[in-house]
């Protein structure tokens, strides 16, 4: 492993690094916004356990995008319709529907939940000034 690994929070000038770990221990919420300091959008990952089914919820205004990390989460939404997703599993939830979610697997549950509202800001990455924009963009075999 390399030698600044991270395993705390770190905040450095214009950004912030952490861990997961460095969040709390056992389950509920992983407060990501508050301990990086980000302040375009909300972002939290939720611990659960095998079993546990949060309550049925919606918003007032904020979209939600959830990203499965660990376990098996299935997603129930107000329409009835129901889907299972696994790590690397994603959904987008409008803010006006219900949602439940229950960790479906017999292991602990991690995932990531952002939500914001007001809409994509667009691809406004750039290049600092003096740097050339290589011939390909993205890793090698991109597409």
């Amino acid at each position: 492993m390399a030698d600044n690994a991270v395993n705390d929070i770190v905040a450095g000038d214009g950004y912030a690094v952490g861990s997961l770990d460095a969040l709390g221990d056992g389950y509920g919420f992983r407060k990501i916004r508050r301990e990086l300091g980000v302040t375009a959008f909300g972002i939290n990952a939720l611990v659960i356990p095998p079993g546990y089914e949060m309550p049925r919820h919606y918003h007032d205004e904020q979209e939600e995008t959830y990203f499965v990390h660990r376990g098996t989460v299935e997603f129930q939404f107000g329409d009835g319709s129901t889907y299972v997703l696994g790590p690397g599993g994603m959904a987008r939830v409008d803010a006006a529907t219900v949602r439940r979610l229950k960790n479906v697997s017999d292991e602990d549950a991690v995932f990531v939940v952002a939500g914001g509202k007001d809409g994509y800001v667009g691809r406004d990455g750039q290049r600092p000034p003096g740097e050339e924009r290589p011939r390909q963009s993205g890793p090698p075999g991109a597409a």
